[in-house]
């Protein structure tokens, strides 16, 4: 079974920086695509960013193209968000997905594990 744990959410000024963490275990975390999704509070779950097994593709909602970046790191299992220019509107429970196929994708019924999230608020 794999898990997925999240971290590095917080508290941050509008035009801050957080750094997000994903940790999985108990699968074969370099053949997964891996993705983030956010929810805010009344809004349905949305894509935020994915990137394919190895790395070298990645996939930004428009929300947050130029501003968020995401990577991975196979041989620590884990996967990264790097958000910058922080908006009130990022405010939101952060969560990370993998899906047992090498590339990522938009959609969330393609992923099969989830975390449990993280917040991370924004204030103006």
């Amino acid at each position: 079974q794999v898990q997925l744990v999240e971290s590095g959410g917080g508290l941050v000024q509008a035009g801050g920086s957080l750094r997000l963490s994903c940790a999985a275990s108990g699968g074969a975390f370099n053949t997964y695509g891996m993705a983030w999704f956010r929810q805010a509070p009344g809004k349905e779950r949305e894509f935020v960013a994915a990137v394919s097994w190895s790395g070298g593709s990645t996939y930004y909602a428009d929300s947050v193209k130029g501003r968020f970046t995401i990577s991975r790191d196979n041989a620590k299992n884990t996967v990264y968000l790097q958000m910058n220019s922080l908006k009130p509107e990022d405010t939101a429970v952060y969560y990370c997905a993998a899906r047992t196929y090498y590339s990522g994708s938009y959609a969330t019924n393609e992923y099969n594990y989830w975390g449990q999230g993280t917040q991370v608020t924004v204030s103006s």
